[in-house]
């Protein structure tokens, strides 16, 4: 796909909020101790996050319906500058929980509008791979600002981090301004039919798909660091290393994702659910040694994220009549899978299970989305098989 600028401004609002995403991850220990609170405790500021993703996607989404779009993407944007800016000023576990809740209204909005700008500004026959493009900003987060946010988190404390990713918020300000065109704010089909689309039952099934599928991943991945600090007897640079492999490997799956999710979402679902259960399973074994666990690290990313483009396919396609709301409750939806993953891995630890126990309880997660992509797949091709 050649450049195009819209597909890059996105890219770049998806970078920033992407490293604000997963940058706690990698300095879980450190605000853990810096604000006196267990590992457990500290990764229920992911939770938070995720919760307020879920909370204000719709909220956002059908409050803002009659502002153009371009205006709506750079407000979102600085919804995004002033929470991270709160973070970075935050002094105890609440302030840091209340900023991390802030930060997070403009989430689910940001790609959910940003999808359907995606999507329509490249040929019907490339729309997956244009929502990839936006979501390449997230992955290259994963592979450039998430490391470098938890290499400043470890110098130079936490809140650093948070300041340079405020930072990012005003760059991502500017792109938007610059780069995106003045799109009109779309025809409304009113609140209550874009609510009546979600209540379908294609679209919820889904909606609860992205769910599990998030929540397979970040059971394990919100956890990371302790895992190859305690498992592989990990250093820092070591940790560092294997989120830019991580990232590499979510860029990876999320190119041929959207590649592949443009022949067939089905197939792209199955196939990545399918490896994403072997890999977590292996996990549980390979995380005792530091070149198997690389392997599996990168095999891991990118099945996790060949996930996305399809998944979000899957809604925009299914909530077509009314795809606003839709699509930014999907992304709503990762995220609560993700404060669902989060709360699993925390109750893992707390059982006393063990690490290895939380790669075990994201293969069953990955396994039930993988059920219900099978499930799905079966139903369509009944539906089209009786059309015929």
């Amino acid at each position: 796909m050649r450049i195009n600028p819209p597909l890059v401004a996105l890219a770049i609002g998806a970078f920033g909020i992407g490293v604000t995403e997963f940058a706690p991850m990698g300095m879980l220990p450190g605000i853990a101790a810096d604000l006196g609170v267990s590992i457990p405790a500290a990764g229920l500021l992911v939770s938070a996050y995720a919760l307020g993703v879920l909370l204000g996607a719709p909220l956002m989404t059908l409050t803002t319906g009659r502002i153009p779009r371009r205006y709506l993407l750079i407000g979102l944007m600085a919804i995004f500058t002033l929470g991270n800016l709160m973070s970075a000023l935050a002094t105890d576990y609440y302030s840091l929980m209340v900023a991390r809740v802030v930060t997070s209204l403009n989430h689910g909005a940001f790609f959910g509008v940003g999808s359907i700008v995606a999507a329509s500004v490249v040929a019907p026959q490339k729309r997956a791979g244009a929502v990839a493009a936006m979501f390449m900003g997230l992955t290259l987060a994963t592979i450039g600002g998430v490391p470098l946010a938890a290499w400043f988190g470890e110098l130079f404390g936490w809140r650093t981090a948070f300041w340079g990713i405020t930072g990012l918020g005003v760059v991502a300000m500017g792109a938007l301004w610059f780069a995106l065109p003045n799109l009109p704010a779309p025809q409304s089909v009113g609140v209550l039919a874009e609510i009546r689309v979600l209540g379908r039952g294609p679209v919820l099934g889904a909606l609860a798909l992205t769910v599990v599928g998030s929540g397979a991943m970040f059971t394990v991945f919100t956890y990371i660091a302790p895992i190859l600090s305690s498992e592989t007897h990990a250093s820092t640079a070591y940790i560092t290393a294997m989120l830019v492999l991580f990232g590499v490997g979510l860029t990876l799956g999320n190119m041929w994702g959207g590649k592949a999710a443009d022949r067939s979402i089905d197939r792209t679902l199955i196939v990545s659910l399918s490896v994403l259960i072997i890999v977590l399973l292996a996990f549980t074994v390979l995380m005792r040694w530091p070149l198997p666990a690389a392997v599996a690290i990168l095999i891991w990313g990118i099945a996790s994220f060949a996930l996305v483009p399809p998944l979000q396919m899957r809604v925009m396609e299914a909530a077509k009549d009314a795809p606003n709301l839709a699509s930014a409750v999907n992304i709503g939806a990762f995220n609560f899978g993700n404060a669902i993953g989060a709360a699993l891995g925390g109750a893992v630890i707390n059982a006393g299970l063990g690490y290895p126990a939380i790669s075990l309880a994201g293969a069953a997660m990955a396994g039930l989305g993988l059920l219900m992509a099978l499930a799905f797949a079966w139903h369509s091709r009944t539906i089209s098989t009786a059309v015929v």
